[in-house]
């Protein structure tokens, strides 16, 4: 008994007849059985009871004087309150046709009189636990519908849902917010005829149309959609299609207003166009002080040439003035005379090239031919150190992209760096270069010397600007050299070699390898 009343505890169950004894044998048989039982003898009095307390099973006579049973359950089915209360008809009326239009009256049974105790006991909770637990659906329903409009109000990005033609049958409060129009507003418009001035219903290359009418994802980005009151915005939106059972039913539509982010990535790639114009700048004025500090060795490198082409023109000079001129020893001269001439212009050539500012940006190039050229162009420096220059270059090895200009910059500062310091060791090792494949999309360039070395205190600062080791320094080389290196997609850095002296390095990507960054191994 106990767990009967326990389980049929919050069910409640409205007895309705004009006949008092049969309101006192519906009372006796479902009293113990745990229900809450309301009491009612004619119509009116029904309706109010159940309109109040909303039980969930009525057992409801038809024949009864001023409103009858069909009246009764016709009040009660058109009530919302109401609508979902089980109504269990008694009567004494057998017919088919009775039964037929409780039915059709949204009745959910019939109980013909005389009633059976056990028969009426088993209806009542029978219906009593279907409509409890439809009762806890529909509150489960409400409670998921209420925290599905919470979670989508609270998105910030739009949100619609669409059937197949674009009708919008959900908007959440972003959206709204997004075209200035409140969402009751937007229910029922047509998205196409919203945000497309130009919609029609032959134009399936509108945004969103091929999800609505042919179930295509679609992900796009800085489309033009109007608002309500006529303006426009650029926006970002994804559309999904919605399917059940693989049947087209429209799109779920995620969109943002992206006029803010449009105008921040101008003004970032105004911002990196600036910086790279003060890296070039500062680049050309690292390579206009490396000229200055080497401009004694070149004056000398060039004064050499024409030194002896105006050795050879005497000599040419006195040959020709002779009765019988020695045309052999002419022709000797006036070749040396022309070899002098390309020594001087080749030098002049790559101060030329080197000082210029890069036009052309990245582009193919071979990196033996580009360190044999830098290894030239450093020869001023070199002479002036016992152990000269070394190149090594790993055999097959693949061309990179890179500005050449800029990497020449970056070889010859750290060449003549390693020079100076093999000079203020009093080394006669030579400066090794070398150049090997790093990995499958990098090439990896080191210059080793056998000079002082870098303190250990000093290494996580090299490469910061104005940080310098050399007491006339300014602390821009190197920074200005991390600076090219990340401009062509490599990597720069220091490794403290085995034994005295110091090595630096830099990487550059592979030709054709993609555009990841190329870091070292």
């Amino acid at each position: 008994m106990t767990a009967i009343a326990s389980e049929n505890s919050e069910v409640t169950v409205l007895l309705v007849d004009d006949n008092p004894q049969n309101l006192k044998v519906l009372y006796e048989t479902l009293k113990d059985k745990g229900y809450r039982l309301l009491i009612a003898n004619e119509g009116a009095k029904a309706l109010d009871l159940a309109h109040r307390h909303r039980p969930e099973v009525i057992l409801l006579d038809i024949m009864m004087p001023e409103m009858d049973g069909y009246e009764v359950c016709k009040r009660l089915k058109d009530d919302p309150v109401t609508s979902d209360c089980a109504v269990v008809f008694l009567s004494a009326l057998d017919d088919l046709s009775s039964k037929v239009k409780g039915f059709s009256l949204g009745g959910a049974d019939y109980i013909s009189k005389p009633f059976q105790s056990q028969e009426v006991i088993a209806r009542v909770d029978t219906h009593a636990k279907v409509i409890r637990l439809e009762r806890e659906l529909q509150a489960r329903n409400r409670e998921l519908v209420s925290d599905q409009a919470r979670i989508l109000n609270s998105i910030s990005e739009g949100i619609y849902g669409l059937d197949e033609n674009g009708v919008i049958e959900f908007a959440n409060q972003a959206a709204a917010l997004i075209v200035n129009c409140p969402v009751e507003d937007l229910i029922g418009k047509n998205f196409f005829d919203l945000h497309f001035a130009t919609a029609s219903d032959s134009d399936i290359c509108l945004p969103v149309m091929g999800t609505c009418r042919q179930g295509v994802a679609e992900h796009q980005r800085n489309i033009q959609l109007q608002r309500v009151d006529g303006g426009a915005f650029p926006a970002e939106y994804r559309a999904t299609p919605k399917l059940d059972n693989d049947e087209l039913h429209g799109a779920v539509v995620v969109f943002r207003d992206i006029t803010v982010e449009l105008n921040n990535e101008r003004a970032l790639e105004e911002a990196r166009a600036l910086v790279q114009e003060q890296r070039d700048q500062l680049a050309h004025t690292s390579r206009l002080t490396t000229m200055g500090e080497m401009a004694a060795g070149f004056a000398h490198e060039v004064n050499q040439p024409l030194t002896a082409i105006s050795n050879y023109a005497r000599v040419s000079g006195r040959v020709m003035a002779k009765e019988n001129p020695d045309l052999s020893l002419l022709n000797e001269t006036m070749g040396k005379i022309e070899a002098q001439s390309h020594r001087a212009s080749e030098i002049i050539r790559r101060i030329r090239r080197f000082m210029k500012k890069p036009a052309t940006g990245k582009e193919k190039l071979a990196v033996p031919t580009l360190l044999e050229d830098t290894r030239q162009f450093a020869e001023v420096d070199m002479r002036n150190n016992e152990g000269g220059i070394e190149v090594v270059v790993e055999d097959d090895l693949p061309d990179v992209v890179a500005d050449p200009v800029q990497v020449q910059q970056v070889a010859l500062n750290f060449i003549r760096n390693a020079l100076e310091a093999t000079r203020a060791a009093g080394s006669s090792a030579p400066v090794e270069v070398t150049a090997r494949r790093c990995g499958e999309k990098c090439v990896r360039v080191q210059v080793r010397d056998h000079g002082v070395g870098v303190a250990e205190e000093a290494e996580d600062k090299l490469f910061h600007p104005f940080f310098t080791t050399k007491e006339d320094g300014m602390g821009i080389g190197l920074a200005t050299c991390r600076s090219l290196i990340q401009a062509q997609g490599g990597e720069i850095g220091y490794e403290r070699p085995d034994g005295v002296g110091a090595c630096f390095y830099f990487t550059l990507p592979v030709a054709g390898a993609g555009d990841d960054a190329c870091t070292a191994e």
